[in-house]
């Protein structure tokens, strides 16, 4: 049993790798999505997604409780695509507020503490089936203006950080193509 995680950014081909390698897999898939469709623009995002899944991929969608997600869908058959943990840890950081705030220190809602705890927890256990990560790697740009920003991306590097640590490959994709950081190429 592999878990993978795919870094990059926003349109580096990561969900499109993540989608090649559960076909090559020859295992049943399944497509955990963690966005919903807030405005217009998110919802062609995932239309998008959607029409490029074969019919026969079984989708769930869970925006917060990704470790319940995933110990009951990992199994040995199957493979499971996570996509995308930086919407997931959106979702999260943001569960308390209904705008985001405008100054003043980011309190993280006690929802993201637990969840993230979970996850890490379910990383921890002995694999039950093969799961591919896909999260954006945001801190490779300058630094964020405003303290919102710059929560977020010390957020996604450490939870990056956590679950790179947990798997067994980690691949950065860029332009499309996926450079090995950890464990086997593709």
């Amino acid at each position: 049993m592999t878990r993978t995680l795919l870094l990059g950014g926003a349109r580096s081909g990561k969900s499109g790798l993540a989608e090649r390698l559960a076909r090559a897999s020859g295992k049943d898939v399944v497509y955990v999505a963690t966005s919903y469709a807030g405005d217009a623009e998110m919802a062609a995002r995932i239309a998008h997604h959607r029409a490029r899944r074969p019919s026969g991929w079984t989708t769930v969608e869970e925006a917060t409780a990704l470790a319940s997600a995933l110990r009951a869908q990992c199994a040995p058959e199957r493979i499971v695509i996570v996509d995308c943990l930086t919407l997931w840890l959106t979702n999260l950081m943001f569960s308390a507020y209904q705008e985001f705030p405008e100054v003043g220190p980011i309190d993280l809602p006690a929802l993201f503490e637990a969840e993230r705890a979970a996850l890490l927890d379910w990383l921890n256990a002995p694999p039950a089936g093969d799961v591919v990560f896909v999260s954006n790697e945001v801190g490779m740009g300058i630094v964020p203006y405003g303290a919102v920003s710059r929560a977020f991306a010390d957020e996604a590097g450490r939870l990056n950080q956590d679950v790179a640590a947990r798997c067994d490959r980690v691949l950065f994709v860029a332009a499309g193509l996926p450079l090995a950081l950890k464990g086997a190429p593709c």
